[in-house]
């Protein structure tokens, strides 16, 4: 299977994923509903959306959000021009793998942020009731003005800090507090591969190219048809021996 294949495969799997959960989310789920995952306390589906980044973070104000997504879509198109050419010089398929993931948890917010105020009907504590997929009047937003959907939630552990700890002291804290999507996921494991896993390419990316440039083109070299140079040969020989019968 070739490698660009299973990229291919590896992006749509995971938008596949992203948008169904996020889909049924937003058409089974009042805004705010929690559901427990595998009746645990601290593994929970809980609905929210947002404005702006990954894990719930906002960027506030509608030229806020318009700024976002425009960024977001410029730097999709730099991804996909860089796993090209990753793809062309043959990086090992875990680097490959890494922006895949990235990739598709970009496209996966971007969909979210172009898309679902168009097709959606507005769902908040205000308005009540589930949301609707096309509704009649119309969606809740413009092209660019959605809102990302958000539901993976898992506090693990809560209490408060100790008195004697500065600032912070006798204040409550939550671990893990943010509230993210199959898209955040897929992002953050691309990311932290690339971290723990293929920090020579970033170390020194330039000798790590001209290495891979050099195995692709010796594997090219050795794909070559065995009988090419067998066939240079035998017409390097024929012109000789016609050479030499001129000469006579």
């Amino acid at each position: 299977m070739k490698r660009s294949h299973i990229v291919l495969a590896v992006i749509t799997f995971v938008l596949v994923l992203d948008q169904a959960l996020k889909i049924w989310v937003k058409t089974s789920m009042v805004y705010g509903e929690e559901i427990r995952i595998l009746g645990l306390d601290w593994a929970l589906l809980h609905f929210v959306e947002n404005n702006g980044m990954a894990f719930g973070i906002s960027l506030g104000g509608a030229y806020g959000k318009l700024a976002l997504s425009l960024f977001r879509i410029v730097a999709v198109g730099f991804l996909i021009y860089y796993i090209r050419f990753l793809l062309s010089i043959k990086v090992s398929l875990g680097l490959l793998l890494s922006f895949a993931l990235i990739l598709a948890g970009a496209v996966g917010n971007i969909i979210d942020s172009a898309f679902y105020g168009m097709i959606f009907s507005a769902s908040s504590p205000h308005h009540g009731g589930l949301a609707t997929l096309f509704p009649p009047e119309g969606g809740y937003g413009s092209f660019l003005h959605g809102k990302v959907v958000d539901m993976f939630y898992f506090p693990i552990l809560s209490g408060y800090f100790p008195d004697w700890l500065p600032i912070w002291g006798g204040e409550p804290f939550l671990f893990f507090k943010p509230v993210f999507n199959i898209a955040d996921l897929s992002i953050t494991l691309g990311v932290l591969n690339i971290l723990f896993f293929q920090r020579s390419f970033f170390a020194n990316p330039g000798q790590v190219i001209e290495e891979a440039r050099a195995e692709g083109a010796q594997l090219s070299a050795e794909a070559a048809p065995a009988g090419s140079e067998e066939e240079t040969g035998g017409g390097q020989e024929a012109g000789d021996e016609g050479r030499q019968g001129h000469e006579s």
